[in-house]
């Protein structure tokens, strides 16, 4: 069995507030390790239990035994009103652990209902460390204090990993078609599932459409006219199935990052894929050969990359943001990390080889900023190689 990363945070999460949610796509996890900690739990999958849950949220609650775990809470949100008028009635910490596939805190309705009582955690698909045993060991925070000590990992190993990418299940697969047959199955079932009882989708086949070609979009600033003329939609329609996307941790809108520096940034967010495995299956990235000759290899690292500081962003020691980096005179750089003070720039090469030129946008962005940048540079070389004191090209290895 996989030890997750965030399990620490969870059970110090549920020590100190009545109700925890964690939040994930599906299959990544979340019922596996709250089972583990929890020896009472009601499965909301389940068709009749949650019909009593819908109908009777308070006379549901009343037969369960606490601490519990209620797995899949979106299916009846109506529970949580009686979830927070029972915490109100007798405040005991560690009550409810509730887990969603559905972005329920993105609904400002459960915001306002849970307010002061819960909190919210993340769990992903799993990281590089967490297949390699490594679970307590985070790049981020590495990163951050210029621990660069990695593990030497071969190029094969590394883009297996990303054509995998982290599904639990994925790692009982030993043959291409296994892995295929899942991630077809993953995608018509749970994705399309959800996705009915989150939005509305009139026209299934349409969503399937526009899930293909953001795909080659990943790691691309968005442009929602030009989604649209593709798949001959219309603004409103690309929208709703965006919003679909996000809540259900399949994508993310990154952010651009504007410290006031003198200069015009692009405002455009920048879209990207959570899971390289989900992406490569939808681009026909069935191997290595075929990740190496793919046009959209670079966009495939970087998605990597934003995955894995995704990842370590949600066990890290200290509160992290992640912003791209794009200003009108096109000066671009992958990743921005702010941690008070103190910002990574982050740049990604699907390359053997790194030097000056690679942070010709990172030394701009020093020069034009007030904090203390640290400069980055992501490759697929074996060294480590410092520029100066405050950039450095790390092999791919550190996610290791």
């Amino acid at each position: 069995m996989v030890e997750r990363s965030i399990r620490p945070i969870l059970e110090t999460a549920l020590e100190i507030s009545p109700i925890v949610l964690l939040s994930g796509a599906r299959q990544v996890g979340k019922s596996t390790l709250s089972f583990k900690l929890f020896t009472n739990y009601a499965i909301l999958d389940d068709v009749d239990l949650r019909l009593t849950a819908i109908e009777n949220p308070k006379g549901f609650l009343k037969r369960l035994e606490k601490p519990v775990c209620i797995d899949e809470i979106q299916k009846a949100p109506n529970l949580l009103e009686a979830i927070k008028l029972d915490v109100d009635k007798e405040r005991v910490n560690g009550s409810y652990l509730l887990t969603g596939s559905a972005n329920l805190l993105d609904m400002k309705k459960t915001k306002d209902t849970l307010a002061g009582r819960i909190i919210e955690l993340s769990l992903f698909p799993l990281s590089a460390k967490e297949k390699n045993g490594k679970p307590h060991e985070n790049v981020v925070d590495s990163l951050f204090e210029k621990d660069f000590s990695l593990s030497k990992v071969d190029t094969d190993f590394i883009e297996e990993s990303i054509i995998l990418g982290g599904y639990p299940e994925l790692l009982k697969l030993d043959t291409e078609l296994k892995r295929r047959l899942w991630f077809s199955s993953y995608i018509s079932t749970y994705i399309e599932r959800d996705a009915r009882e989150l939005g509305e989708i009139r026209e299934i086949n349409n969503f399937f459409k526009f899930f293909n070609v953001i795909a080659p979009r990943t790691a691309s600033l968005l442009n929602k006219a030009k989604i649209a003329k593709t798949v001959a939609l219309k603004d409103a329609v690309v929208d709703n199935f965006l919003t679909i996307l996000t809540q259900l941790y399949q994508v993310e809108l990154l952010r651009p990052y504007s410290e006031n520096i003198g200069k015009q940034f692009v405002k455009s967010p920048k879209l990207h894929m959570l899971d390289t495995g989900i992406v490569c299956h939808l681009l026909r990235v069935k191997n290595s050969k075929a990740l190496e000759e793919s046009n959209y290899k670079g966009q495939i690292y970087e998605t990597f990359v934003f995955s894995e500081l995704k990842k370590h962003i949600s066990f890290a020691v200290d509160n992290t943001e992640i912003y791209h980096y794009h200003t009108s005179d096109k000066k671009e750089i992958d990743f921005i990390l702010s941690r008070g003070d103190d910002l990574l720039a982050i740049e990604v090469k699907a390359s053997h080889s790194a030097d000056k030129g690679d942070f010709k946008h990172i030394f701009d962005f020093q020069k034009s900023s007030k904090k203390n940048v640290i400069g980055i540079v992501f490759y697929m070389g074996e060294h480590v190689i410092e520029v100066d004191e405050q950039n450095f090209a790390l092999p791919f290895g550190m996610f290791f």
